[in-house]
């Protein structure tokens, strides 16, 4: 029996659901492992419906009646629903499918209401039991045929009470050519124009060709489809393939109870920037992530818990879910649910979601009273507010049990004294911390505040950049180092600064302190040179790979006013329309600088409409720090940056470019400060490292009392109640004398290390009174800052920099290796912390080394090499500090290669075998070489497969598609022809 589409796929769907195989002659059902709620087949043909019907009238009026107590009275009335149902379903080539979607919606949750109780009172009317699942009917058909302006016949429905919620296209397994994505663009392009009202009560379709299994929403493009994995981090990162995985995904996503819940909580209806009505459903790591926050809250027994879902995998949408789900529950009494955010930026856009998904009962604040007015008055809504709201917060403002804080973007500010100020102020509330970047060692106070001792890893649910780029959440990341040749004129510029000092008549204490202020990298970032070769750069590299897709770009520049200096640079290569600068103005800027370049938020909000749409002449934004997070435009595709980024702030950048968005297949970062390697450092990431720093904080706890003591022990006799300047002034007398002074420094650096890494334990809120009083006094105390050189910068430190700028000359912008962050990458940075690659990389240089042993610039290079390891084996730098160095080197000896290939043109595989066959002509090889040649290639390009040459199978098929295409020109009894191109094409291909 051969297999097909219908036996192997969309037989096996039927039995993986309902245990019903139609491969069997007597079609009996087998008993499925199942509890509760499960469908059951019934065949196309025994479904009492017409042609043109899309209910199954019967099934939905049994279930009307006996779901609706009204209805039970008075079965007639059954029909005014079905009626009502019949209307939305019409309507449809009207208002289109997602808003006769949106209606048919409201009626399947229960929304709606009809005047059917005593006295014509509106009662809600139920078309599905969301209580006791077992209350409904679930039916699963194949070839469901329906008829509209033609006849369609999707492979597999799935309805409930009659209703059809799911539909699914099954495709062959066993052809190459052929994929899910036929099966989903059947349904998008083909099903949902032709037989719309089909796709009216639609919960979500489906797609599976055996191998992958991928789901949308009505309307859904195909790039949005996601797949449906099954929680179990136990398994590799690589998914299994075959029909058993995906029997249990899809026994997983279709059964009564995840479908239930997916249709009630975690499908939203909202308006996207075009201003069209979109439906939105649940990626699997939004729908897990929520529901821990769900079930936490229900248990009620652990009381926070940490999120973390890579930059770009919709933690805004999980917050939506989880917050609607929240609400509804009855057990939790009308919560009150809190969101905060630690910016405005993310304030705009978390608001933003909320409000375009028509989410009920949100409140925004404006200033920390109306916050402590709405926490003290008990409401019960949802508010979104910035964690500074809570400053000066009173202890105990609300105490209740049923106070959920979802903080996004855990870290920095809600750590600190605020965070602390927060969980005073709420002390029953639950806290749950997301984050979209990996939590290093620099934030391990993230897990310390958010991450539940009894979650493995401290993590309640994670989601990995890996994991986003392999469900196609997320976009892969392409660095494109540049190094950007600047050459610094030193002997001019010390002859001409020795000049302008005695010019200006400076002192020597003040020339030092004008060139330590001008000597600052950003005074050689902005030379006019140096930013005229790079955006010549720019304008090369986006007219030639980012303008073709219809694409946009963000330019990152090192500060405000250079900002200004790219945007004018900028306008010589593009129309002034192309770019707009969007930076912060402060009150100390100059009035004519605020004019022209400061915006406001709504003028922020147009640019950044602007810039997401497609038709606009609007090319580039050029920022400093606005927009590199909160910002969320996925046609921006690539990042030209130029300013010095780490940690979560540099992967919250970078990842603006990881959107979706159609003809978009990768993020890319041009690099032109070299951050690529702290990018490498912050995708790096152990769980045992942050389990150790959880230890080690345990221990600060027991220290923070005796550094306390010893801090305070220099103010024994000092009355700490005085205020004023006679309380400071008797605390400055206790350490008159700059040893009393030093010593006192040293001890509360010490504290304020431990009081930082603690914070915000609330064990810091019994000593909080003490270590402000000690704050207070270390500032009077501390030196003054250095006002001499900041008086002299603003009179002089123009010329200054101009002095350096006409002595910074740069040669040209050299372009590096790329360097590919895809998910396999990532992946060895996150699994591989193995000593035995390192190995491999030191073995793979000395050959590469061996190989060029005559030119010195390799022997250096070797050279340097050795000395590395021996400081690595005298244990004079750490293994981290080694294999950095390691890589460091092989990227040189990358370069190197390619420098000494730049000399010997590179041959192309074609090139190569056009080269033989004229050296080996003879009278009567046939003049049409190109031909030939295009005819080898052309074959041997679809036989081989990456590794062939290690294979025998491989060498076999590739070594008979040469003798055919040699037997077509009767070259094919040539051996030394036949061995020779055979090498070549081992060779190059």
């Amino acid at each position: 029996m051969t297999f097909t589409e219908l036996n192997s796929v969309e037989h096996y769907i039927i039995h993986q659901l309902s245990g019903v195989n139609l491969n069997s002659s007597d079609k009996t059902s087998e008993p499925l492992a199942s509890y509760g709620a499960e469908w059951k087949f019934r065949s196309a043909q025994d479904l009492k419906r017409g042609v043109n019907e899309v209910l199954v009238e019967s099934d939905l009026k049994e279930a009307l009646i006996k779901l609706n107590s009204e209805i039970g009275q008075n079965p007639e009335l059954a029909d005014e629903v079905i009626y009502k149902l019949r209307a939305i379903l019409i309507s449809v080539n009207q208002v289109g499918l997602v808003k006769a979607n949106e209606e048919f919606y409201k009626w399947l949750t229960g929304e709606k209401t009809m005047p059917f109780g005593e006295n014509s009172r509106h009662v809600p009317v139920r078309l599905i039991d969301f209580e006791d699942l077992e209350n409904n009917r679930y039916v699963v058909t194949n070839q469901f045929r329906v008829h509209h302006r033609e006849t369609k016949i999707p492979d597999v429905v799935l309805l409930i009470n009659g209703i059809p919620v799911v539909i699914g296209e099954a495709k062959t397994p066993i052809r190459p050519s052929v994929s899910w994505l036929d099966g989903a663009h059947e349904v998008h392009d083909i099903y949902e124009n032709a037989v719309p009202q089909l796709f009216v009560p639609n919960v979500f379709s489906f797609a599976t060709e055996g191998k992958e299994l991928f789901f949308g929403a009505v309307r859904c493009p195909l790039e949005q489809w996601a797949p449906w994995r099954i929680t179990d981090r136990s398994r590799s990162i690589a998914q299994a393939l075959g029909l058993s995985e995906i029997g249990k995904e899809l026994s997983d996503l279709m059964s009564p109870e995840r479908l239930l819940d997916i249709m009630q909580s975690f499908s939203l209806f909202t308006t996207n920037k075009k201003k069209q009505r979109i439906k939105v459903i649940c990626r699997f790591q939004q729908y897990e992530g929520a529901n821990k926050i769900v079930e936490r809250v229900k248990e009620g027994i652990v009381k926070k818990g940490l999120i973390w879902h890579f930059q770009g995998s919709g933690k805004s949408l999980l917050m939506v879910f989880a917050v609607q789900k929240l609400r509804r529950s009855p057990e939790l009494k009308s919560p009150t649910v809190i969101v905060l955010v630690d910016r405005t930026d993310l304030d705009t856009q978390i608001t933003g979601t909320f409000n375009a998904a028509d989410v009920p009962n949100v409140e925004t604040t404006d200033n920390i009273n109306e916050l402590q007015t709405l926490l003290e008055r008990d409401t019960r809504k949802i508010i979104i507010s910035m964690i500074h709201k809570f400053r000066d917060a009173k202890p105990d403002m609300n105490t209740r049990e049923n106070i959920i804080v979802l903080v996004d973007e855990a870290h920095r500010t809600q750590e600190g004294d605020l965070g602390r100020q927060m969980r005073a102020a709420l002390p029953n509330a639950f806290l749950f911390g997301l984050t979209g970047t990996p939590v290093n060692r620099a934030d391990k106070n993230t897990f310390w505040a958010f991450g539940a001792e009894d979650d493995p890893d401290r993590y309640m649910a994670r989601y990995t950049f890996h994991e986003s780029i392999r469900d196609g959440a997320t976009l892969p990341l392409h660095f494109e180092p540049r190094l950007v040749d600047v050459h610094v004129d030193t002997e001019s510029i010390d002859k001409a600064f020795e000049e302008f000092k005695e010019e200006s008549a400076l002192t020597d204490e003040e020339a030092d302190e004008l060139n330590k202020k001008s000597a600052k990298m950003a005074a050689f970032l902005k030379s006019p040179e140096r930013v005229e070769r790079i955006v010549l750069d720019i304008a090369t590299h986006f007219r030639e790979k980012v303008e073709p897709q219809g694409l946009k770009a963000l330019v990152v520049t090192p500060d405000r006013h250079a900002c200004v200096q790219y945007k004018k640079e900028m306008d010589k290569h593009f129309p002034e329309d192309a770019s707009r600068v969007v930076i912060s103005t402060s009150a100390n800027d100059e009035l004519e600088f605020k004019q022209k370049w400061g915006i406001d938020k709504s003028e922020q909000e147009k640019i950044v409409d602007s810039f997401n749409d497609g038709e606009s002449p609007l090319k580039f934004i050029i920022v400093t720090a606005k927009l590199l997070t909160g910002f969320d435009a996925p046609i921006l595709q690539t990042m030209y940056l130029d300013k010095s980024l780490k940690d979560h702030t540099l992967l919250q950048a970078i990842c603006r470019t990881n959107r979706l968005y159609p003809q978009k297949s990768f993020g890319r970062v041009v690099d032109y400060f070299g951050v690529f390697d702290d990018a490498a450092k912050a995708l790096q990431f152990d769980d045992k490292s942050i389990n150790k720093v959880i230890t080690n904080l345990s221990e600060l706890r027991d220290k923070l009392p005796q550094a306390l003591k010893d801090a305070l022990s220099h103010f024994i006799g000092v009355d700490k109640t005085v205020e004023g300047f006679e309380g400071l002034e008797a605390a400055q007398n206790a350490i008159y004398t700059n040893e009393k002074r030093d010593v006192f420094a040293r001890d509360y650096k010490y504290l304020t290390r431990l009081w930082e890494s603690l914070s915000p334990d609330r064990i810091l809120d019994i000593y909080s009174q003490d270590y402000r009083w000690l704050s207070q006094v270390y500032e009077s105390v501390k030196p003054a800052s250095d006002n001499i050189g900041k008086l002299l910068w603003f009179t002089l430190g123009a010329q200054t920099t101009k002095l350096i700028h006409d002595n910074v000359h740069v040669r040209e912008v050299h372009t590096l290796e790329e360097f590919v962050l895809d998910a396999d990458v990532i992946e060895d940075i996150f699994n591989n912390p193995d000593p035995e690659n390192v190995k491999e990389l030191e073995k793979e240089m000395i050959k590469r080394f061996k190989k060029h042993a005559d030119d010195p610039k390799f022997k250096k290079l070797s050279e340097r090499l050795e000395e590395l390891r021996d400081k690595a084996e005298k244990g004079l730098i750490t293994s981290i500090e080694f294999v950095r160095e390691l890589c460091k080197l092989a990227k040189e000896t990358v370069k190197a290669e390619k420098e000494g290939e730049q000399d010997s043109q590179e041959k192309s595989p074609q090139t190569a075998l056009t080269e033989l066959f004229l050296e080996i002509k003879t009278d009567q090889t046939p003049a049409v070489v190109e031909r030939i040649v295009a005819d080898i290639d052309a074959i041997v390009r679809v036989v081989r497969f990456p590794g062939w040459q290690k294979t025998t199978s491989g060498e076999r098929e590739v070594q008979k598609s040469l003798r055919k295409a040699l037997l077509k020109y009767k070259l094919h009894k040539d051996q030394l022809l036949f061995d020779r191109a055979y090498a070549y094409i081992k060779e190059y291909y």
